[in-house]
């Protein structure tokens, strides 16, 4: 139980390293004083532009992928898929609660599909990357694609690791990923039902 708190805790702390923010002041601007409100690819995407949002996505998607990657190359444990879960959590709580920015940060689904592409069956990979560019294109709706992807890590977790020791711990932990994703979009949610969202390409503000 205690090295799951420690990755846990490291996880956070990797995961407060915001990179929204940080290009954001970049360009002398609170990126949650803009458009959507907080610090994610998406909304530095309509505010800033491509570039930015590039680096943005790159450096959330660094953050998870290192600590997990340690804990896949070095550590090596019986039980490393857990341990990658709860790192990955820890990045996701960092991501969207970084305690130095008031707890406001980004909405967590860069950080999660760098989970997937880490931790992940290796075929979950250009799977759902198909996926969540098929609905974005055809949709326009960066955030229902986005809502999808939040049920990778239980999909993986339920497919390829439901004969493993520990599989109800695993699975919990992989449905938080979900609910924290699904909390954080709550707002598009209700835009989707209601035809509000904003749409790719659209000028106006989230």
């Amino acid at each position: 139980m205690i090295h799951n708190i420690i990755c846990l805790v490291i996880g956070y702390f990797c995961g407060c390293i915001s990179s929204g923010y940080f290009v954001g002041k970049f360009h002398h601007i609170d990126i949650r004083e803009h458009g959507s409100g907080n610090a994610g690819t998406t909304n530095v995407l309509r505010v800033l532009g491509k570039l930015p949002a590039l680096i943005t996505f790159v450096g959330d998607l660094a953050k998870a992928v290192m600590p997990i990657l340690v804990i896949r190359i070095f550590l090596s444990p019986d039980n490393w898929y857990l341990l990658c879960l709860y790192m990955g959590l820890g990045v996701v709580l960092g991501h969207n609660y970084p305690f130095y920015l008031g707890f406001k940060g980004g909405k967590g689904i860069a950080v999660t599909a760098a989970v997937v592409m880490s931790a992940a069956h290796p075929l979950f990979i250009p799977t759902g990357i198909l996926i969540f560019a098929l609905i974005v294109v055809c949709t326009r709706y960066v955030s229902l694609g986005s809502l999808v992807v939040a049920w990778y890590i239980p999909a993986n977790t339920l497919i390829m690791h439901r004969n493993d020791k520990g599989f109800i711990h695993m699975m919990v932990i992989s449905l938080l990923f979900t609910a924290f994703a699904y909390f954080q979009h709550r707002q598009n949610i209700v835009r989707l039902i209601h035809g509000k969202e904003n749409k790719i390409g659209s000028k106006k503000e989230m």
